[in-house]
C-alpha cells in the first residue's frame, strides 16, 4: 500500500515525537488464541543483568514493579479482554540452559505455563535468530517457563520456521480425581484436577446443565468461573517443587468424551478472571492427557485430538513417557498445533494520557 500524502513526497505517520514509552511487539496466534510477544523489556533485562534472579523471582519482581506494562499491553485500548502476552527473557539464571525464557501475561496477571505461547515462541525463536544454528527439517528450541523447562520442536526449511509445532511438557500429573465439589446454584459436581504446567479443574459441561458445543459462551463462562471459585475454597493444591505454582488457573468444561477415540473431543477453557481461551489450550491438553493416562483411558503414544468450542481449532496430544514428579506418577506430554504471525506493532504510551496504562472492560 502506498503511503498517504500529496505531491508524491509521502508523510510520516504520527506520533512524530512520542512523549513517553515506545513498545514494540510481534503479534501471533495459535489456534486463534493471540500472543503479543514483547522481545525486550528493559526492566527484565536489568534484573537479569544484575544476576541471581530465577524466573519465578523475576516474575514476582516484574509483577511488583512493572505491572503497568502488562496492563498497557493486555488491556484496552491496545489489547482486549482476551489478550495474552509473553515477555522474552535471555541470559542469566532465569534462562539457564535454554535458548530463551518467557514470562506469560494475561488480563489479570501472570501465568506459570502457556502451551499456545510455547508453540508461537518456538517459531519466533528461530525467525528472530535466538537459536544459533537451526537444523533442517526440525529444530529443538529449549524454553524455560515459570513452571520449568519445555522443549518445542519447530519445522525449519533453512530460511524460515513452519508448522505444525509440537512441544514436550514438564511432568504432568493427576492431582485429584472424582473430587466432589459443592458449586452454588449447581449442587454437587464431580471434578478432576490435572497439572500440565499449571492446575485446572475438569468436568463435563453436562454436569452443569450445559453443552460445551451449543450453549451460550456467557453461560459456559459463568458456570466454569463458579466451579473455579468453589474448588479454590474446598481443595488445597500442592506442587512438588514450589508453592508459587500451587494455584488453580481455571476450569475446563468438556464434552465428557474422555475414553480414547479417533474423533476430536471438544472443550472450553476459562482461566484467570473469566478469560476465555480461543485455542484448545496447550497446558489444558497436557493436563487432560495426564488425567486420561492416570485413569487408564489411554496408553503411551496414543494420539488424541482436541477441539476448541470457540473457534473449532485443533491441537493433538499424547503421553510419550512415564516419569515421577515428587510423589506423583507423571507423564511427559507432547502437544502439537499451528502458530501463525499476524503482524508487528509499535505502541506509544503518552504521559499525559489519563488512560495510558489501559482499562479493563468485561
Amino acid at each position: 500500500m502506498a503511503a498517504e500524502g500529496g505531491g508524491g513526497g509521502g508523510r510520516r505517520l504520527p506520533p512524530h515525537s512520542p512523549s513517553g514509552l515506545v513498545l514494540q511487539t510481534v503479534e501471533m496466534h495459535t489456534g486463534g488464541e493471540p500472543l503479543r510477544i514483547i522481545p525486550r523489556l528493559e526492566a527484565a533485562e536489568e534484573a537479569v543483568a544484575a544476576g541471581g534472579a530465577s524466573l519465578l523471582s523475576l516474575r514476582r519482581e516484574v509483577a511488583a514493579t512493572q505491572d503497568h506494562m502488562r496492563r498497557a499491553l493486555m488491556h484496552e485500548p491496545r489489547g482486549h479482554a482476551g489478550m495474552y502476552g509473553a515477555v522474552v527473557v535471555r541470559g542469566g539464571p532465569a534462562a539457564a540452559a535454554a535458548h530463551l525464557a518467557a514470562l506469560f501475561l494475561h488480563g489479570a496477571g501472570y501465568s506459570a505455563m502457556c502451551g499456545h505461547a510455547v508453540m508461537a515462541l518456538g517459531r519466533f525463536a528461530l525467525d528472530y535468530g535466538l537459536v544459533a544454528a537451526p537444523s533442517c527439517p526440525e529444530t529443538a528450541v529449549c524454553l524455560r517457563c515459570p513452571c520449568g523447562p519445555v522443549t518445542a520442536f519447530v519445522p525449519w526449511d533453512g530460511r524460515r520456521s513452519g508448522n505444525p509445532v509440537r512441544f514436550h511438557s514438564v511432568p504432568a500429573f493427576a492431582a485429584a480425581t472424582d473430587l466432589a465439589i459443592d458449586v452454588p446454584g449447581h449442587g454437587k459436581v464431580v471434578v478432576d484436577i490435572g497439572y500440565g504446567g499449571t492446575f485446572y479443574a475438569f468436568l463435563s459441561a453436562e454436569q452443569l446443565g450445559l453443552d460445551v458445543c451449543s450453549s451460550k459462551t456467557r453461560d459456559l463462562v459463568d458456570a466454569a468461573s463458579m466451579v473455579t471459585e468453589a474448588v479454590k475454597k474446598q481443595f488445597k493444591l500442592h506442587h512438588p517443587e514450589s508453592e508459587d505454582l500451587a494455584f488453580l488457573y481455571g476450569t475446563i468444561l468438556t464434552d465428557g468424551k474422555d475414553a480414547f477415540s479417533e474423533e476430536p473431543t471438544t472443550n472450553i477453557c476459562v482461566f484467570a478472571d473469566e478469560q476465555v481461551d480461543r485455542s484448545p489450550t496447550g497446558s489444558g491438553v497436557t493436563a487432560r492427557i495426564a488425567l486420561q493416562y492416570h485413569k487408564g483411558l489411554i496408553q503411551l503414544n496414543q494420539t488424541r485430538t482436541f477441539r476448541s468450542s470457540t473457534t473449532g481449532s485443533l491441537f493433538t496430544g499424547k503421553a510419550v513417557q512415564a516419569t515421577k514428579f515428587g510423589d506423583y506418577n507423571a507423564v511427559i506430554v507432547e502437544v502439537s498445533g499451528e502458530a501463525f504471525y499476524t503482524g508487528t506493532a509499535t505502541f506509544t504510551v503518552e504521559e499525559e494520557d489519563p488512560l495510558k496504562y489501559g482499562f479493563f472492560f468485561k
